[in-house]
């Protein structure tokens, strides 16, 4: 080599090699069920928009064949290919062979996160808020005093607000604003005794629900007291943990994790339940994918909490039996968007539909493409708005061809992306919660 020939400069070796070769082989024992068939590019809805054959599952899954070599390459590549994809698991629910998909890309985001670290501002988020539940409430409510500075309300059914002084930051986004109160400053620790015959629910309500949708939370509570349902709300909740592994943080999800299995491993309950499809999903599936992170001890209480996992209406429906009689046609008109970790994770689907159809002064309608993904994502949407808009406005299309009132949903996360793209495009119709129209029923309130 010569003097003025210089050798390329290479990224730093992460810390742990051999724990990285260990997770690289264990990546490679759970891709080779994949075929390449191409199932997954006809249901991808970031490919749909994108037309790119790296952001099908398949293509992600040859750029992971050679992780090692390509995180030595372009690690930033790497990462930025591994995130754009929303995680609806609409390729695993259609994969002829079974690939764990989801599993799969969420431990290849910690491993390019691993080795590139995470950015200062993830780092305060994760590991400096989240996992302090009584700070992240504070600095919560501290954005909540200064948000009426910042704010303009939109006027709209949707509900929704702009911050145009941030446009620059926010993507001249439409969202709702931060709640006046939070749930966990109205509702304290619970602890009811259930009816002759009922079950006790132990409720998680979500970080969105909590300090977006207390009203969500509220609801939920309406709905097991109706029913006689034990509750069991403990104090110091903290966050499911999928914004951090999603992420590639697996070091504070794991810490998330251990701290909610302490909080309500302290009293016994039957289910475990939340309004949340994504909170849902998580525990129930993603908690215990992850279970060698754990303690056998607490590999036991992971276990049993995500067998108990449950959402709100399937609650409603499958183990509180619900009366739900077919309401007579006519009233305002209600249609349904599946979310995504609802449907294709949980297999939830007919349960909110019998909710609604049951509901006196609602007409049920239903909309084309209900169960496609609306393109939030959660850090997606943050990360790739204008890929999020053009998903989002496809499903606010098929919204709008049915002339409803409302939407409805059971996830708070797909409320918002809802909400963003009816309110952008001038719709004057609103969005709820199913399990908030089933409350409002009950209570004889005005939906």
């Amino acid at each position: 080599m010569s003097a003025n020939t210089q050798a390329p400069t290479l990224p730093l070796p992460p810390r742990d090699i051999t724990a990285l070769a260990a997770t690289l082989l264990e990546l490679d024992d759970m891709l080779v069920s994949c075929m390449r068939c191409g199932f997954c590019q006809s249901v991808c809805p970031v490919y749909g928009a994108s037309l790119r054959e790296a952001d099908v599952t398949r293509g992600k899954i040859a750029l992971l064949e050679n992780l090692a070599r390509h995180i030595i390459t372009d690690a930033e590549s790497v990462n930025d290919k591994l995130n754009r994809c929303l995680l609806c698991g609409s390729c695993q629910a259609n994969c002829p062979s079974g690939v764990r998909i989801m599993d799969i890309f969420l431990r290849a985001r910690s491993i390019v996160r691993g080795y590139l670290g995470l950015s200062p501002i993830k780092k305060i988020i994760f590991r400096g808020l989240l996992v302090r539940p009584g700070l992240f409430d504070g600095f919560m409510s501290l954005s909540k005093t200064f948000q009426g500075l910042l704010i303009k309300d939109n006027h709209n059914a949707a509900g929704t607000c702009q911050a145009p002084l941030f446009s620059a930051i926010t993507g001249n986004r439409h969202f709702p604003a931060l709640a006046k109160k939070p749930f966990h400053a109205t509702t304290h620790a619970l602890k009811e005794k259930a009816g002759s015959g009922r079950p006790v629910a132990a409720l998680f309500p979500g970080c969105v629900s909590d300090k977006i949708f207390p009203q969500l939370a509220q609801a939920t509570l309406r709905i097991l007291r109706k029913h006689q349902t034990g509750i069991f709300l403990p104090s110091g909740q903290n966050c499911c943990g999928i914004p951090a592994l999603a992420s590639g943080d697996r070091k504070t999800f794991v810490q998330l994790v251990r701290q909610n299995l302490a909080i309500f491993n302290s009293e016994p309950f039957d289910y475990l339940l939340t309004p949340c499809a994504t909170c849902a999903a998580t525990i129930k599936e993603i908690w215990p994918g992850f279970r060698e992170d754990f303690s056998p001890e607490e590999q036991a209480t992971l276990k049993a909490m995500s067998e108990k996992a449950i959402d709100i209406t399937a609650f409603t429906v499958d183990v509180l039996k619900a009366e739900l009689p077919e309401s007579a046609q006519g009233g305002r008109r209600v249609t349904y968007h599946d979310a995504c970790h609802l449907n294709k994770s949980l297999n939830v689907s007919s349960q909110p539909r019998q909710i609604l159809k049951s509901l006196p002064g609602l007409e049920f309608v239903e909309m084309p493409e209900a169960d496609r993904c609306c393109g939030s994502g959660g850090s997606f949407t943050l990360a790739y708005y204008d890929l999020s808009k053009k998903i989002g406005q496809r499903k606010r299309d098929n919204i709008v061809s049915v002339k409803p009132d409302l939407v409805a949903a059971a996830c708070p996360a797909c409320m918002m992306q809802i909400m963003d793209m009816l309110s952008r495009n001038g719709d004057n119709i609103q969005v709820k919660h199913v399990a908030e129209l089933y409350a409002d029923s009950l209570s004889g309130v005005d939906s």
